[in-house]
Formats: structure tokens, sequence, C-alpha cells
């Protein structure tokens, strides 16, 4: 199946049949787990009749495990998935660099570290402020903060994918350094609730959270459609961008701002969740044959990934443990492939 494309003002839309066939397949294997997730449980529901929920035709009984308790926890995956996969598809293809990701560049972890002085300085109203929308905006707020940080930091005339990644890992160590210390002064029982946020979590989602989440994330997607076609260009550099008319500082800075919030509205739903944007792509762009991250392949690819470890943690494993853990079980050898990988070429 060959590429073929139309030229569209200043960029070309090319048709690409192995990229449409492995994103729908995709699409398919990510609604597949995400009803399955939502099936399992102490009261298990067959496939058939969570489909047959979701599309409004299930029996009262149904429609309330389903509708009321189930489906916060995966559709939280669901988004947060997205989110992350195409945040970390997007600073992979701006550095230019596998290791680009929400958690190397320091943004999760700013996002992390605002949370945790939300909490850890709120005393006894701990429980109040960790159960209602402040944490969740601190988070995101937090992210941004660090996002812009790490991006004028690394500006010198442009945007070098080497020097980007440097000042990333320089500011998350220095963002884990002050949750390190914000959690050693913290009262006892605000360290644990804390703790409890950190390692990453779907469970006890919330319609609220689920709903900011989903919103956010449906502006943020609309925002990067837009700007993608303008977006594939920068691929080949800037003096190439600029010959095709593109405006590349301004649509750089315009996807850049959407990956930070992206990642930093992931964080809110659901705390730092390891390793994901940083998988989700690398596994896209290879099952695609794409030379670049596929952000749409990418989105799906982070929503399998976190919905199937979420799913894995509470029925695969003696215990349940936080999808947090599991993705981390899984991105941590990924990364030393990568690493192994650059350091071969």
């Amino acid at each position: 199946m060959k590429p073929s494309g139309v030229r569209l003002g200043h960029v070309s839309f090319v048709w690409r049949p192995w990229l449409f066939v492995v994103t729908l397949l995709l699409a398919m294997v990510a609604f597949l787990v995400f009803c399955l997730s939502i099936g399992v449980g102490d009261f298990p529901i067959g496939l058939s009749r969570v489909v047959a929920t979701i599309f409004g035709r299930g029996e009262r009984v149904d429609r309330f495990v389903i509708m009321d308790l189930r489906m916060p926890r995966a559709l939280a995956g669901l988004v947060v998935g997205i989110a992350l996969g195409v945040a970390g598809a997007i600073l992979q293809s701006v550095a230019r660099n596998p290791l680009a990701s929400p958690d190397i560049l320091g943004i999760t972890g700013g996002a992390s570290a605002v949370a945790v002085f939300l909490v850890t300085v709120s005393g006894g109203a701990a429980a109040a402020v960790s159960g209602s929308m402040s944490l969740s905006a601190a988070a995101l707020a937090g992210g941004l903060g660090t996002g812009l940080l790490v991006y004028f930091l690394a500006w010198r005339r442009g945007i070098d994918g080497f020097r980007l990644i440097l000042i990333g890992i320089s500011v998350s160590a220095a963002m884990e350094a002050i949750t390190s210390w914000l959690l050693v002064q913290a009262d006892i029982r605000d360290v644990a609730r804390a703790q409890a946020w950190l390692v990453g979590s779907l469970d006890g989602r919330s319609w609220d959270e689920v709903r900011m989440a989903l919103w956010c994330t449906l502006v943020l997607m609309v925002v990067v459609a837009g700007a993608a076609f303008q977006f594939r260009p920068l691929h080949f550099g800037d003096e190439v961008a600029a010959g095709l008319g593109v405006r590349y500082s301004l649509v750089r800075a315009v996807m850049l701002l959407s990956a930070v919030l992206l990642a930093g509205v992931a964080v809110s739903a659901a705390g730092p969740v390891p390793f994901v944007a940083l998988v989700a792509p690398q596994v896209a762009m290879r099952l695609a044959r794409f030379p670049t991250p596929p952000l749409v392949a990418s989105g799906l690819v982070g929503a399998l990934l976190l919905i199937g470890a979420d799913l894995a943690a509470r029925t695969a494993l003696p215990v349940t443990l936080p999808v947090g853990v599991v993705t981390a079980v899984i991105g941590g050898p990924f990364l030393v492939y990568l690493l192994v990988r650059a350091n071969l070429r």
C-alpha cells in the first residue's frame, strides 16, 4: 500500500493506507480492552452486556454498575492514556529524540511537586484539599509552569533536542528534590496521602475529575489537529519549513504548549503515571512503519497501554497494584532498550 497525497496551500496531506489500517486496528483493540476493563470486578459483567450498556440498551443494574461505579475509572484511563501518548509524540518530534517525554523533561515532576506542596502545607485540611478539584488544578498549573521553564531555558535561537533533554533532566531532578524535601518535612498522615497520589493510580476517580480531564483533552486535541498539518514540515528542519511558508516558531510553540498542557491534564487526573508518554510514541512509530511518532496512533497506544496495565494490575497479579507500578515495570526496560539502541548508533 503506497502513500498518495494532495496539496493544501503550503503543506501536503499524504494518504498512508498502512497508517490508517494500524490506527483503525488500535482503536478497535483499545475499545475492546476498555470494555473488558469495565466488565471486571466483584460483580462480573459480560462483554456483550457492557457494549449494550455503553450504547444505552443495558439493564438497570448493569447501567448502575457500569455508568456510576466503573465508567469513571475506565474513562479516566482512556483520556489520560491518549493525552500522554499525544504529548509524548509531540515532544519526541520537536526534540527529534526518543527520550523526550513529560517524565524526562520534568513536566510530571513539576506537577507532582506543586500538588505535594498543596497537600503537605494544608496540615489538617489535607484530606479536604486532596478530595477537591484544587489538587487537580494545582498539578495542571505545576506542569504548565515547569514546561514553560524548560522551554525558555532551552531556547537559544531555536530549540535543540539535545539541550532540551539535558535541561529537562536537570529540572526534573530539581523537582524531585523539592518533592522529597516536602515529604520529609510533612506530617506523616499528609505523607501517606501524597504518596498514594504520587504513585499514579486510576482508583477512586470521580465524574468531576473525569469531566475536567475529558473536556481539557478534547479542546487541546482540536488545537493539535489544527496545527498538525503545518507541524509535519518541521521534521525536515527550520529552513525547509520556512521555505514551505510555515511559521515554524509559532507552530512549534503551539504544539509544545499543547503537549505540556496535555501532560498536565493527565497528571492532574491520575497522578504522575510513568513511562506511558515515553513508550507509546515509539511503539506506534514501529507499528505504523512511520519515520516520526504518529499523533493519533500514539494516543491510541497510550490509551491501550494504560487501560491494559490497569486491567492487569487488577486481574493478573495476586495483589492489586496502582497502575503506575505496572507502567514503571513495563517502561523501565524499554527505556534501557532505547538507551542501548542510541548508544549502538
